[in-house]
């Protein structure tokens, strides 16, 4: 396992029945850029059980986090669900991932659109200092069913635009849009439905889609991949990668397993 990293659970926050989030310790040697997924997992009777994990964490916080669905029979999450402070988990050394803001040419507004776990890369996005440089406006749009699975709230509308470093920006640039499909709440509707429809743009002040101007990076369900996938596709968007920037980016590695 000389892939691997150990590393100690420091705080575990149970979001719903069905998510959960935990911090970790950070090997000083372990490096990624924002918006990037590692192996991460348990040991199970003496070999490696992992799947791929996005970083909440920005590269430049001193622990790890990661953000979690739990499945009852999940040969992982299984058991990953019920981590205590102080018990081990296994981190690969080697980060990867397509969301990276190299990836995309230049433009004016960045759309971050997440469904259920996948907003966790987007967390590791928003809390980078050159986002806000590279870009005016940053959207990040996150879907659910239910308004409780709407996590990480606090850090988006309050710790972040007061953040001593890069609050004032945030405040300035940051943009936030929940919308669940199950409840009433302010925003209702799946993100495909708000794109077509134009509902997205109108409640943000935004003008629909343009290639020339916006840029959009994609985590979540198969399901919203394929849709606005086919969306960007018509509107003349180019997939972007690391050998050839694009307007926009899809993780392909997983899609809430």
């Amino acid at each position: 396992m000389s892939n691997l990293q150990k590393q100690r659970v420091l705080e575990v926050h149970h979001w719903t029945d069905t998510l959960f989030s935990f911090k970790a310790t950070r090997d000083p040697s372990f490096r990624f850029q924002n918006g990037q997924f590692t192996m991460m997992g348990l040991e199970v009777d003496g070999r490696p059980l992992l799947r791929a994990y996005s970083l909440v964490s920005a590269n430049h916080e001193e622990n790890l986090e990661f953000f979690s669905i739990k499945v009852a029979n999940g040969p992982l999450t299984s058991r990953l669900q019920h981590l205590k402070v102080g018990d081990e988990i296994l981190v690969g050394r080697k980060p990867v991932g397509t969301l990276l803001l190299d990836n995309l040419l230049p433009g004016k507004t960045l759309y971050l659109l997440s469904t259920g776990t996948g907003l966790a890369p987007f967390l590791g996005v928003i809390k980078d200092p050159e986002v806000y440089d590279r870009f005016e406006r940053i959207v990040l749009v996150h879907g659910c069913r239910f308004v409780a699975e709407l996590a990480y709230q606090d850090l988006i509308t309050k710790e972040l635009p007061e953040n001593e470093y890069f609050g004032d920006i945030v405040r300035e640039k940051l943009v936030y849009y929940p919308t669940v499909t199950r409840e009433e709440y302010r925003n209702t509707g799946r993100i495909t439905a708000l794109i077509r429809s134009g509902k997205l743009f109108s409640d943000i002040g935004q003008a629909p889609f343009d290639p020339e101007f916006d840029r959009v990076m994609l985590c979540g369900s198969p399901a919203m991949l394929k849709d606005i996938h086919q969306i960007l596709d018509e509107q003349k968007f180019v997939e972007g990668s690391s050998s050839s920037p694009g307007h926009y980016v899809i993780e392909k590695a997983f899609a809430e397993q």
